[in-house]
Order: C-alpha cells, then sequence, then structure tokens
C-alpha cells in the first residue's frame, strides 16, 4: 500500500517581516484538499490572487526563489518554507499572505517546521506520488553544475566553497531516513558584509539581520551567538535545494548531486529534468521520517 497524502490539521499563523522588501507580512497556513499541492494566495491583492508553487511559475531566482501567476501576482522568498513542507510531509496547503514576500523569521525553515508541528498532521484518501528518476540529468550555469541521478532513496549531496571561515564543505542528506528538523531545518541563510551596499541599493536584503541571517565581516561571523552547525552554510544550500525542487510538484526520487549550487541553478535542473519526458515517471512515494510530537 501505497503512502497517503496529507494536509495540515489546523489552521496555522506567524508574521514576521521579509528577508529582502523588510515588509512585514502574517502569513495563515489552511487546510486543503488532496492534489491540491501548495498554492500562495496574496490576499492583500484583487483579482487573480493565487500562485501555485511550481516550477512553471518561478518569475526570479536571484537571491530566493519568487513565484509569478499569469495575472503578475507574486510571492517571493518561497524556499524556505517549501522545504519545510517536503521535510515535514505535507502535501496539500493553503498559504495565505498580506504581503509579497514569506516571513523571514530566523532565516531558516526552523520556525515554518515548529509551525507545521504545532498544526499537526491530517491523512488525506489520495495516494501520494513521487517523481522516480530514470537517467541522469545534468545542467550547467557559469562553470557550476548540478544533476539528477537515478537511486532508491531521495538524496540531497551538496558541495560549497568559499574563502574563509566557510572554506569548503560538504553534506550529503537523505530526505526520508534523516531528521528534518534536527539536521537541516536550522540552517540559515547567509551572507557577506561587504555585500549590504550593493543589495540595498537595488533593494534587496531590506529586512536582513544578525537575527535572520549569518553575516560574514573580516573572516569571521559577526553573530554574537556563532554558528549552529559546523558546517552550517553547506547544510542552509541543501535546505534551499530541498525547497527549489519541490517546485517539481512531488517528491523527486532521485540523487541531487550540486557543486556550489544556487536557485538559478536548482531550478534550472527541475526544467531539465520536467522537459524530458523519457528521464522520469511518476510512482508511490513513501513519507519522510518526522518524529512524534511531544
Amino acid at each position: 500500500m501505497s503512502e497517503w497524502q496529507h494536509t495540515i490539521a489546523e489552521p496555522a499563523v506567524l508574521a514576521g517581516r521579509g528577508l529582502h522588501s523588510g515588509r512585514r507580512t502574517r502569513m495563515a497556513l489552511r487546510p486543503a484538499a488532496p492534489d491540491t499541492g501548495v498554492v500562495f494566495v496574496r490576499k492583500d491583492l484583487d483579482g487573480d490572487n493565487e500562485i501555485p508553487a511550481t516550477f512553471e511559475n518561478v518569475a526570479d531566482v536571484n537571491l530566493g526563489t519568487t513565484l509569478r501567476n499569469a495575472a503578475g501576482a507574486e510571492v517571493a522568498t518561497v524556499e524556505h518554507l517549501m522545504a519545510a513542507l517536503v521535510g515535514m510531509g505535507v502535501d496539500n496547503v493553503i498559504v495565505e499572505l498580506d504581503g509579497p514576500e514569506l516571513p523571514a523569521v530566523d532565516g531558516s525553515a526552523a520556525p515554518f517546521a515548529a509551525l507545521l508541528r504545532r498544526a499537526g498532521l491530517r491523512r488525506q484518501g489520495a495516494p501520494r506520488r513521487s517523481l522516480r528518476v530514470l537517467r541522469e540529468i545534468s545542467v550547467e550555469l557559469d562553470g557550476k553544475r548540478a544533476t539528477l541521478s537515478p537511486a532508491e532513496r531521495p538524496i540531497l549531496d551538496v558541495a560549497i566553497e568559499f574563502d574563509a571561515p566557510i572554506g569548503r564543505q560538504a553534506i550529503v542528506y537523505d530526505t526520508l531516513g534523516g531528521d528534518f528538523e534536527t539536521d537541516l531545518a536550522g540552517a540559515r541563510t547567509f551572507g557577506f558584509m561587504s555585500d549590504v551596499e550593493r543589495l540595498r541599493a537595488v533593494k534587496r536584503g531590506l529586512g536582513a539581520s544578525l537575527e535572520n541571517t549569518v553575516v560574514i565581516e573580516d573572516g569571521g561571523v559577526a553573530n554574537p551567538e556563532g554558528l549552529r552547525f559546523s558546517d552550517e552554510f553547506a547544510r542552509h544550500k541543501a535546505l534551499d535545494a530541498m525547497g527549489d525542487l519541490a517546485l517539481a510538484g512531488a517528491p523527486i526520487m532521485g540523487r541531487y548531486s550540486a557543486e556550489k549550487p544556487g536557485h538559478a541553478l536548482n531550478l534550472a535542473l527541475v526544467r531539465a529534468l520536467m522537459d524530458d519526458r523519457s528521464a522520469w515517471r511518476r510512482e508511490s512515494a513513501p513519507a519522510p521520517a518526522v518524529k512524534a510530537a511531544g
């Protein structure tokens, strides 16, 4: 018997400022019917304000993933919530927003995972389906490369390399066998103090602070609390990849391998996979391991 689709058991609400817009937004999660997927709804807009979370609706991948529907309604920085939904086993949910960007909260997916845990899960009467990778698909952008290859389990294999204090870091994460809340959810977004003025000149990073970003300055970490993991930077890149890959519309059963990945590379890989119908098939999908509350 296949695993079943799940939605949240109860509505849940979270508010905070967007990482790039700096605007305060209220986010309300509501249960959704089977096969709905993830649908963002801009409650502050009239007309067509529903934005399905699919790769076809990706409009921008500059320092985050932005979705836009045909009417022009947008929602920005969706990747951390998308990763939390995958990691916590939520297939169907309506995400209502009164602003253009999801709350950054602490810059990780941990607040979203905690919100989903509090809301609880409700099993639905429809089987969960996945996309089984049948043959290798690769993309290259600006000398960076990402690959999806056949595997028995959904694996994230990520390597990054920056100047000190980051250096070279790598992580391999099993989406089914890992503990999302412990292993990945808490890894925060990061940036360099030297980039602040440039970003704010183009209206980016307006909500960034030491409360929601690991800041690199003078070859060290500026945050007084330091890092949550010794390899937090690689873990965050794996978290971003999990969220971006979720825009395929179903869990991808295969091995994702990337060197120096980013949102543009991730979404190019998703598009390459979905465009090649011979490279994948739909099948019953197991659920990720989620610890019981309490």
